[in-house]
């Protein structure tokens, strides 16, 4: 669940004209269901490759991958393994904690913006759900910043800082920036995808005559990205009464968001004009969605609709019942007339006179 925190928690802060690799890695100490050490590889928000110390294989999304690549794949992955536990154990000792159950999770990666030109490295470390570590190194100023407040060394000095951000030009972030740009190829067609969202509002009403919730629904849309609005008269209505507003997955890969609004029945009397409107960075013009209009010409359309579908499947059903009727009639007339010229066939003589007079 922490890692699922950590994860979205960065997806939302990326932005829209960028990409990102990131690396999600936890190491486990005590009884637990899942293995004691765990990889995930995102770019962007597609998961390209998962690592666990079960398995000890790495499974990519993209199965086109080199001997050389897992490799250097795999030896830098017990890397990250052996760094982070004995982090674990360095934390676990010097907090004088027991033998339960304690997590150290890591998430580090880098960007590349839109221009194509390298963003932050970012690296952050955290304990237990408290923060142990932090890195923002800066490749284009070459500027770090730092938070160590666990750091077993209570302060670096000149050189440590030098070394340390040698590291991070000449080896972390050329790595990661590579293997971004090498991730970003064979999966353009997936994170450089762009789908306009569908837009529409939405109407409930509440019991009691409570009045009426309206919800302006934007879904279908790739990448995540979207800025949808409320108004009330032509003007943007208060955040403290909006509901939703989260950025939540779809089964197929796209994104919805929905925002809701209640209106209450003195409201409704005031005859406010509502409209809902969605920005998107694929879009060349913003989505603009009246609710007084649209919405009833999207009911009045279902429901007439409706009505014509239930009229077609009336008459339809009518026809049949009466062409079974008509089918069963003649058919119980052909069956009488049979039976009286067979009855006729077998009577006697004397019946055959007597029924002639």
């Amino acid at each position: 669940m922490q890692t699922l925190v950590f994860l979205l928690s960065y997806l939302t802060a990326v932005k829209a004209s960028s990409h990102s690799l990131m690396v999600f890695a936890t190491y486990i100490v005590g009884q637990s269901q899942f293995p004691e050490f765990t990889v995930v590889l995102m770019l962007d928000d597609v998961q390209v490759m998962y690592y666990d110390s079960i398995s000890k294989k790495s499974v990519h999304r993209s199965q086109n991958n080199s001997n050389d690549d897992n490799d250097s794949g795999h030896s830098i992955l017990k890397e990250i393994e052996e760094i982070m536990k004995d982090r674990t154990f360095y934390l676990k000792d010097h907090q004088n904690l027991t033998d339960g159950f304690h997590v150290y999770q890591k998430r580090v990666g880098c960007e590349l913006l839109d221009n194509d030109q390298p963003g932050l490295f970012l690296s952050w470390d955290a304990f237990n759900g408290q923060n142990t570590e932090a890195f923002t190194f800066d490749v284009v100023n070459r500027t770090m910043q730092m938070n160590l407040p666990w750091m077993r060394i209570k302060g670096l000095g000149e050189m440590e800082l030098l070394q340390v951000k040698f590291e991070y030009e000449h080896v972390y972030h050329p790595v990661c920036m590579k293997t971004l740009r090498k991730f970003l190829e064979k999966e353009k067609n997936t994170v450089m995808r762009k789908v306009k969202p569908r837009v529409r509002i939405l109407k409930k009403t509440l019991p009691d005559s409570q009045g009426l919730q309206i919800s302006c629904l934007a879904t279908g849309f790739y990448p995540r990205h979207i800025n949808l609005t409320l108004f009330r008269d032509g003007h943007s209505v208060d955040a403290h009464q909006i509901t939703g507003g989260e950025i939540l997955p779809n089964g197929d890969g796209t994104y919805q968001m929905r925002k809701s609004l209640v209106i209450s029945a003195e409201e409704l009397l005031k005859e406010h004009k509502y409209n809902c409107t969605a920005k998107y960075l694929n879009l060349d013009n913003k989505l603009d969605i009246m609710f007084d209009e649209d919405l009833e010409k999207l009911d009045f359309g279902s429901s007439a609709l409706s009505v014509v579908i239930s009229v077609l499947v009336l008459m339809c059903v009518a026809v049949l019942i009466i062409t079974a009727l008509i089918i069963w009639r003649k058919r119980c007339a052909a069956g009488l007339g049979s039976s009286s010229s067979h009855q006729s066939e077998y009577l006697p003589a004397s019946a055959l006179e007597q029924e002639t007079k």
